[in-house]
């Protein structure tokens, strides 16, 4: 499958693509994690990049397309690939689009997850992170609580709420989505690719969008 997930914070897009991808192979492909990626390789284009993350500036949408194009030649994208929260605004969707067409890549569909307002807040309010930065396992107090004392069940450290995780900071983040983000869904739907799914439980949404595909 080639697909890419659009949906607000606490959506469930790290979830999904987690479940789509044990169904065949396709790779799950997140900015951050290709960004990681690049800068633990060391490669020209992750040092370049690491100049800006040092320096706590944005990397620049050129950088960030020249190493997704680097990413979507490697091998295992040959299986398909999950694109997990990017495009985020509709000048990256513009360059991904050429991108595609340049490397002869056609996508399935993109996948736009519809969760209630107040389902997102009950979510992200109610998740917590471990505080080990080598664990980073999360959890929800009210559906997979971590261990009675908070700490994690992985590797025992105190379990945090994170700054971006309060009301305020979701109500704001949601805000950001709105505005940016947001507009994606007209652009994909003019292009004749989007696909809605509302999204309140992960393994119903994989089976409805596999059902998709195979239709």
């Amino acid at each position: 499958m080639k697909i890419i997930l659009l949906g607000a914070p606490g959506a469930g897009k790290g979830t999904v693509a987690k479940l789509l991808s044990e169904i065949d192979g396709s790779v799950q492909i997140s900015t951050g994690d290709i960004l990681r990626a690049a800068v633990k390789a060391g490669s020209e284009l992750g040092k370049e990049a690491k100049g800006y993350m040092d320096r706590g500036d944005l990397v620049p949408d050129s950088l960030i397309m020249k190493i997704m194009e680097a990413r979507l030649q490697e091998p295992d994208c040959e299986k398909g690939f999950i694109m997990d929260g990017f495009p985020r605004t509709i000048p990256q969707a513009e360059e991904l689009k050429s991108l595609l067409q340049k490397l002869s890549i056609s996508l399935d569909f993109v996948v736009n997850l519809e969760v209630p307002r107040d389902v997102i807040l009950d979510r992200l309010t109610t998740r917590r992170t471990c505080s080990n930065p080598a664990c980073q396992e999360i959890y929800n107090i009210k559906s997979n609580p971590p261990n009675p004392d908070g700490t994690c069940k992985k590797c025992g450290s105190p379990v945090i709420q994170r700054d971006d995780e309060t009301e305020e900071a979701i109500l704001h983040r949601l805000e950001t989505y709105n505005a940016k983000t947001a507009p994606l869904i007209g652009f994909y739907e003019k292009e004749g690719l989007l696909r809605s799914f509302r999204s309140l439980e992960s393994k119903k949404t994989v089976e409805e969008i596999v059902k998709t595909l195979e239709a």
